[in-house]
């Protein structure tokens, strides 16, 4: 059997968190998006118009899957829409884990967490910046 057409990019993610309300109030009002459903009272959709995060509430202290997670991106456009982004976090009190620095490949990011402990990388990449989705 040959592959079938190739995925149109990763653009669903879905986390368990401890804390689902400060953890949607952070999507919401620092990172910016929207709900798209909220399912239930443990399980909200949101977008940033091409993608979808699910946050889920852990229920229980168990981990849930494997935990060989280390971080995701949120694609800026503009190096300087990077840096806006590490000066808003910084302002805001987001736990910023370091200073916006560029890598070998062109691209340059920073990171911070979210309320839950999530590694998150704002990133500039010149192969992806600027692709729009309809």
């Amino acid at each position: 059997m040959t592959r079938p057409p190739a995925f149109n990019g990763l653009r669903h993610l879905a986390l368990k968190v401890p804390n689902l309300e400060a953890c949607e109030k952070f999507y919401r009002e620092i990172i910016g998006m929207e709900i798209l459903n909220r399912a239930s009272d443990n399980l909200v959709y949101l977008t940033l118009g091409n993608d979808n995060l699910s946050l889920g509430r852990q229920l229980t202290d168990e981990p849930t899957g494997h935990t060989y997670y280390d971080h995701f991106g949120f694609v800026v456009d503009t190096k300087e829409q990077l840096q806006q982004w590490f000066e808003f976090m910084v302002e805001q009190g987001v736990n910023v884990l370091d200073k916006p620095h560029d890598h070998r490949d062109g691209a340059r990011s920073f990171h911070c967490t979210d309320p839950a402990g999530n590694v998150i990388q704002p990133i500039y990449h010149p192969a992806i910046s600027g692709q729009k989705f309809s």
